[in-house]
């Protein structure tokens, strides 16, 4: 029960997210822990995804009124200043197909990458919500298939 509930948390910290939970959860599997991997899959994505709405909503909002502010206000500038960047690139790439180049900026686990910079960007770009976390949630199944091929490839060499 433990390693669920660690799965589910290192899912919703930021810039780990399920690209370090389905690894996590992979290796106790091939150590032989008692583990469900299809539950933990479940458990990532739904970890990954509930800070979602909150970053559309309100991390924007939050990080402009801080990023003037002394102990913050560097981090709140740099958080600011990666999600921008992120839209512009994908709206530049994308053109129409903004919503499948944000479900591949999510999918491909790649640093800076995933549900965190990509709802901050499609909520710098003003990107309808509903479309944006259909979107998310696709590239988070995406990104976990990818971390699962990967880690199951390394620990099936290490053990």
């Amino acid at each position: 029960m433990l390693h669920y509930l660690i799965v589910f948390l290192v899912s919703m910290i930021p810039l780990i997210e399920l690209r370090g939970a389905i690894p996590y959860a992979i290796g106790f599997i091939a150590a032989g822990e008692p583990l469900s991997l299809p539950l933990c899959y479940l458990i990532a994505i739904i970890g990954n995804m509930i800070p979602v709405p909150i970053i559309f909503f309100f991390a924007r909002k939050v990080l402009e009124w801080g990023k003037d502010k002394p102990v913050i206000g560097g981090f709140f500038t740099f958080c600011l200043e990666k999600g921008h960047k992120g839209g512009e690139k994908l709206q530049e790439k994308a053109g129409k197909g903004l919503y499948i180049a944000l479900l591949l900026f999510v999918g491909i686990p790649l640093p800076g990458t995933g549900a965190w910079t990509g709802t901050l960007a499609a909520s710098m770009l003003d990107m309808d919500f509903k479309k944006s976390v259909i979107a998310v949630v696709c590239g988070v199944v995406l990104a976990g298939i990818i971390m699962g091929v990967l880690s199951t490839g390394v620990f099936s060499v290490v053990f």
